[in-house]
């Protein structure tokens, strides 16, 4: 479940790692997550935040998921409570990919799939379509406000 809004913000303990040769500007994916972070009222106990091609995200996907293919995501969720202990993954090439298919630049489909792994780590989930819904709605809305 969703950390509560009444916890307050404190310094966070995050590590970005990019494993491809694909640049983007680390201060802007810590800036999304620590948006989404004291906007949701959740404070980082440690997050890794990992970008990664896709062989490496499918390697993650089969040993620890059991699917052999390619994802845009994989989150990791250590322990309970409103102090997120976890660590994500974020294929760059599917990003890629996905930017060109929806038509948008790759640093907003950075930003958004980095939010949504976030929103994961928190407890939110998109199993149905009315949780993908909520996520959605949530992502624009983050989305907006780094724009801003």
């Amino acid at each position: 479940m969703p950390c509560s809004r009444r916890q307050r913000p404190k310094s966070m303990s995050l590590q970005i790692y990019n494993t491809t040769r694909r640049e983007f500007v680390e201060s802007r994916i810590a800036g999304a997550i620590q948006l989404v972070l004291d906007n949701e009222g959740c404070t980082s106990e440690s997050i890794e935040a990992v970008y990664c091609g896709g062989r490496m995200i499918r390697r993650i996907n089969r040993e620890f998921l059991h699917h052999d293919y390619v994802t845009d995501t994989i989150t990791f969720r250590y322990n309970e409570g409103p102090e997120i202990e976890g660590e994500f993954y974020i294929c760059l090439d599917v990003i890629e990919a996905n930017a060109v298919r929806f038509g948008v630049p790759f640093e907003d489909e950075l930003l958004r799939v980095t939010i949504h792994s976030v929103l994961h780590l928190m407890g939110y989930d998109d199993s149905t379509d009315g949780e993908r819904a909520g996520m959605t709605v949530l992502e624009n809305q983050y989305l907006q406000q780094l724009k801003a």
